[in-house]
C-alpha cells in the first residue's frame, strides 16, 4: 500500500478515448478501496486480539464499512436502543477525514499522469504538434464515478451490519467529498492554473474572486484559524491534564481488557482535531452543547449536562459559574485578530494600499475566518441520540458570527496602527537632491522593507580604490571639513588632467558638501601611476618621464656676402 501511494497508482498509460474512461475509473475505484481495506484491517484486528467478540468477521468488515463511511461525513444508524427507537450517530472523527480525501486527491492528480500524455487518438497533435489533454470534466466524471461505485458498495454491505448508513446522507456526503477533493486532484494535475473562470459565473463574482484583496484576505483568514484551532488544541489540552483523574478513571471502566482499551485510545486520537474545534468555540465565547438545553461557555455551565462516558468528555468543564481562568480564554480570539491584522498590514505596507483598502482587506479575512470556524463546527459536532443526545458540539452559525466579529473588531484597527507604525517613515514622494537619497527611496518603494541598520562609518576614509574612499565619503554623509581629506581622493585621477572636467566634478562636489569646500579646484595630483590610476598602497609610484628634449636646431647660417669684385 505504501508504494501504490508514494508512486501512484501502478497502471499503464492510456492513449484512446476508452482508455482513459477506463483508467479513472480504475483509479476513482482503487483510491475507494485503498481507504476502505486500511479501515477494514484495523477494525479486524482489533477484533481478532478481543478475547470476547460480539460479531463474526462478517460483522467486523461491517463495521469497517460503516467507519468509512461515517469518514465521509454520512450519518449512521443505532437500531439497537434499550428504548428500541434507532439513534442516529453524527459525530465526524475528524482526523478520518483526511484518509478518503488524500486518496481521491491522489487518484485523479495521478490519472493524469506527470507528462500531457493522454489524449485522443482523433485529437492527438494540436497546432503546436504536442498532445493534448482531455477536457477536464472527462477525468473528473470519471473518477468521481469509479469513487462512488465502490462507495455505494460499501453502504450496501454495511446496510446489514450494526451501524447501516441513512441511504440519503451516504448519497450526498459521498458525493460532496468525492467531487471536491477529486476537483483539487485535477486541478493540481493541470499545474494550478489561473486561468479566467468560466462565462456562466457572474462579472461581479468573477472580480471578487480573482481580486489580489481575495488572495489577501484568503491568507489572513486562514492564519486567524490556524491560531483559533492551536489555541482550542491548547485548552483542550490543558483542561485533560486538569482532570486527568476522571479522565483515567472513564477510560478504565469504559473498557476492560487491552484490545478494547486500544480501541477506544485510537478513537481519542481520530476525535482530537473535534475536541480542538471545541476548545475554539469555548475560547470565542458561545462555547459548546453538552446535550439539549445545556451549553458550557467561560461564564459557566448552564443546563444539566448529558454525555456519554469517553475520556475526551470527561475533560468538560462542569461549573455553573465561570472564574478567572475560564475569562483568561479571551486572549485566544484576540490573538487571532491580531494575526489577521497583522498579515493584512503586512500585504498593505507592500503595495502601498491606502486606509480603505487595508481596512475592506481585514474585513475580509475576518469574513473568511468565520466561514471556515462555521464549517468546521458543523463537522465536529452532531447527536449521538435521541432527546437528550440530539446534540453535541459547537452550533455552527453562533461560533462563526463570534470568530468574525472578534476577528474584525481587533483585525481592522490592528491593521490600520500596523501600517501606519510601519509606514510612518515611508517617503510619499521621490525626494530631490542627492541621488543616493533617491536611490535609497526607490529601493524601499520597490522592496518594501525597513531602512537598513548602517555600520558606524569611520573616521579616516579606506586607503585603496577611488570608489572606496567615494563610499566613505557618501556613508559620511557628503560632508567633510575643508583639509580633512584631499579632492581629488574621490574621483578618477585621469578626470583631474583635465581642466574642464576638473572644474565641473569639483563644483559638483562642493555643492554636495553644502559649501565647506573651497572654490577653487586643486591642481592635479603630482604623483600618476600608470593609465592615470592612483597607485596601490605600498607600490611606488612610477615617476613621470620627463619629455625628452628636442633637438636644437642649428642656427641658420647668414648668407654669405660676396666681396666686391676689384676694379
Amino acid at each position: 500500500m505504501t508504494q501504490v501511494t508514494d508512486r501512484g497508482l501502478m497502471l499503464p498509460a492510456a492513449r484512446g478515448r476508452s482508455s482513459v474512461l477506463a483508467t479513472c475509473v480504475l483509479r476513482g475505484a482503487m483510491a475507494a478501496g485503498l481507504g476502505l481495506g486500511a479501515l477494514a484491517v484495523l477494525v479486524t484486528v482489533v477484533w481478532i486480539s478481543s478475547p470476547y467478540p460480539d460479531s463474526g468477521p462478517g460483522g467486523a468488515l461491517r463495521s469497517a464499512a460503516s467507519l468509512w463511511l461515517l469518514a465521509h461525513g454520512t450519518r449512521l444508524v443505532r437500531p439497537d436502543t434499550l428504548s428500541g427507537v434507532p439513534a442516529p450517530v453524527g459525530v465526524v472523527p475528524l482526523l478520518l477525514v483526511g484518509l478518503p480525501v488524500w486518496l481521491a486527491h491522489r487518484a485523479a492528480r495521478d490519472a493524469l499522469g506527470e507528462e500531457p500524455e493522454y489524449a485522443y487518438e482523433e485529437e492527438a497533435e494540436e497546432d503546436d504538434g504536442h498532445p493534448s489533454l482531455p477536457p477536464g470534466w472527462i477525468p473528473f466524471a470519471a473518477v468521481t464515478g469509479g469513487y462512488l461505485l465502490v462507495g455505494g458498495a460499501a453502504a450496501l454491505y454495511a446496510s446489514d451490519g450494526p451501524l447501516p448508513a441513512a441511504p440519503l446522507s451516504a448519497a450526498l456526503h459521498l458525493t460532496l467529498v468525492a467531487s471536491c477533493a477529486v476537483g483539487a486532484g485535477l486541478w493540481s494535475a493541470y499545474g494550478r492554473p489561473r486561468a479566467p473562470l468560466p462565462r456562466w459565473v457572474p462579472a461581479a463574482v468573477r472580480q471578487v474572486l480573482l481580486h489580489r484583496r481575495t488572495h489577501t484576505a484568503v491568507r489572513a483568514g486562514s492564519a486567524g484559524v490556524a491560531v483559533l484551532l492551536a489555541g482550542g488544541a491548547l485548552l483542550a489540552g490543558t483542561a485533560l491534564v486538569w482532570h486527568v483523574g476522571a479522565a483515567q478513571d472513564t477510560f478504565l471502566r469504559l473498557a476492560q481488557d487491552w484490545p478494547g482499551r486500544l480501541a477506544v485510545m485510537l478513537l481519542a486520537l481520530a476525535l482530537v482535531p473535534n475536541a480542538a474545534v471545541w476548545g475554539a468555540a469555548y475560547g470565542l465565547g458561545p462555547g459548546f452543547l453538552l446535550g439539549t438545553g445545556a451549553v458550557a461557555t467561560p461564564l459557566g455551565v448552564a443546563g444539566t449536562p448529558t454525555v456519554p462516558h469517553f475520556p475526551l468528555l470527561s475533560a468538560l468543564p462542569t461549573e455553573a459559574r465561570g472564574s478567572w481562568l475560564t475569562w483568561s480564554v479571551v486572549a485566544l480570539p484576540v490573538l487571532a485578530g491580531l494575526v489577521v491584522g497583522w498579515w493584512t498590514a503586512r500585504r498593505a505596507t507592500g503595495e502601498a494600499w491606502g486606509r480603505g483598502e487595508t481596512a475592506l482587506a481585514a474585513a475580509c479575512g475576518a469574513l473568511a475566518c468565520g466561514v471556515a470556524l462555521a464549517l468546521l463546527s458543523a463537522l465536529s459536532g452532531g447527536p449521538l441520540g435521541t432527546e437528550r443526545l440530539a446534540a453535541l458540539g459547537p452550533v455552527w452559525w453562533r461560533t462563526g458570527g463570534a470568530a468574525l466579529l472578534w476577528t474584525a473588531a481587533v483585525g481592522v484597527p490592528g491593521a490600520l496602527v500596523l501600517r501606519w507604525w510601519w509606514g510612518r517613515e515611508a517617503v510619499p514622494d521621490a525626494p530631490r537632491g542627492r541621488w543616493w537619497s533617491r536611490l535609497a527611496w526607490w529601493r524601499r518603494k520597490a522592496e518594501a522593507v525597513e531602512p537598513p541598520v548602517v555600520d558606524a562609518v569611520p573616521d579616516a576614509p579606506p586607503q585603496g580604490r577611488w570608489w572606496l574612499r567615494l563610499a566613505w565619503w557618501r556613508k559620511k554623509g557628503g560632508v567633510v571639513e575643508p583639509g580633512e581629506v584631499e579632492p581629488y581622493d574621490f574621483l578618477p585621477v585621469a578626470s583631474w588632467h583635465d581642466s574642464g572636467a576638473r572644474e565641473v566634478r569639483w563644483a559638483a562636489l562642493r555643492e554636495a558638501s553644502g559649501g565647506l569646500m573651497p572654490d577653487i579646484a586643486p591642481p592635479a595630483p603630482p604623483v600618476l601611476g600608470e593609465a592615470g590610476v592612483l597607485p596601490e598602497p605600498g607600490v611606488p609610484a612610477e615617476p613621470e618621464s620627463e619629455p625628452e628634449p628636442e633637438p636644437e636646431s642649428e642656427p641658420e647660417s647668414e648668407p654669405e656676402v660676396e666681396p666686391p669684385a676689384p676694379h
